[in-house]
């Protein structure tokens, strides 16, 4: 079952199983807790998932973050694009006009002037053969751009003075995963690009990090959407994320926005896939899930011991709003 907004009866039974402190009944036609209403922090990221379609949906939800910015009382220090950044062909690869249209206009440099550090998708890989349109553009715009992919996959410590975050930007899209998706191929990481990534990951993780570790892939470790849980990644990236402490994971795949709590495990799991394919369907969320089938984006701010999530659609409501600590311990605000 899908939530267009979150009952009361499934948000205190989120809490009382797993928070750890108690969180505020809240209902959402009251208004938000005074902590979803306060100024950024010390780090304020916006979460973009699927969401190149050149769609109403995704003008809608690229308008809607010009307004929620405007409203913030500060530029957000950049955006995290969760993957399926263009679906379909781009003719004229690095010279399309889909650079201009789906992307410059959308999301307006004047209103969201920071860097959009950037990840692959399944359709990046499946509809732009040889992929290497996304990971060629910064280059040919000379750094010009704030589309920002060093290569598939690369380690962000921000703010760059005294970071607060360490981001893991990772490329999800294996063989065993993608094959299952789309059939055909090649639309996946080579073998070895695979293996080298998970060898780079392991030793990032074990290296020195900011006092907040997110992890971001395109496909879910765990999902109660259309698309559900990624064996893969459950067998192998989740004993990662838990032994290393990772506090977030954020991810897109799946067209809507969850949150998931997972008896036993440190890390959230954030899916923020609502920036304007069609919605996916959902499935009834076990416990601990909430699941909103909305176009929509999300908030990332971190301030001293806390990391604060939003979840807003299109309409610009706040959806659902989550504090992450240091700790690992969390409440629900909204």
């Amino acid at each position: 079952m899908h939530m267009d907004s979150l009952p009361i009866t499934r948000r205190r039974l989120i809490q009382t199983l797993f928070c750890s402190s108690m969180a505020m009944g809240l209902n959402l036609g009251k208004g938000l807790a005074a902590e979803t209403t306060t100024s950024g922090g010390t780090l304020d990221l916006l979460l973009l998932g699927d969401f190149g379609t050149g769609s109403d949906h995704q003008k809608k939800v690229g308008g809607q973050m010009v307004s929620y910015v405007g409203g913030l009382g500060k530029k957000p220090e950049g955006m995290l694009l969760l993957g399926d950044n263009f679906y379909g062909p781009m003719p004229g690869g690095v010279e399309c006009n889909r650079w201009q249209r789906d992307f410059s206009d959308v999301y307006p440099a004047a209103d969201l002037p920071g860097p959009c550090y950037a990840i692959l998708g399944n359709h990046d890989y499946h509809d732009h053969p040889g992929n290497v349109v996304e990971l060629a553009y910064p280059a040919h715009r000379e750094g010009k751009s704030r589309w920002t992919m060093p290569a598939n996959y690369y380690r962000l410590d921000l703010p760059k003075d005294n970071p607060q975050a360490t981001l893991l930007m990772l490329d999800t899209n294996w063989e065993r995963i993608n094959r299952r998706i789309h059939g055909e191929g090649p639309c996946w990481m080579e073998k070895a690009d695979e293996d080298k990534q998970m060898a780079w990951l392991k030793e990032q993780l074990a290296s020195k990090r900011a006092k907040f570790t997110i992890v971001a892939g395109h496909h879910p470790v765990y999902s109660d959407s259309a698309h559900g849980d990624t064996p893969e990644l459950v067998a192998e990236l989740g004993p990662l994320l838990e032994q290393h402490g990772v506090h977030l994971y954020v991810c897109g795949h799946d067209h809507d926005l969850q949150h998931m709590e997972m008896a036993g495990l440190r890390t959230s799991f954030v899916l923020s896939g609502g920036g304007g394919q069609s919605l996916s369907d959902s499935h009834e969320p076990r416990p601990g899930s909430v699941t909103f089938k909305v176009h929509g984006f999300s908030h990332l701010s971190v301030d001293g011991d806390a990391i604060t999530v939003k979840h807003i659609d299109s309409n610009g409501g706040i959806v659902h709003a989550f504090v992450k600590k240091a700790d690992y311990s969390w409440k629900l605000l909204a």
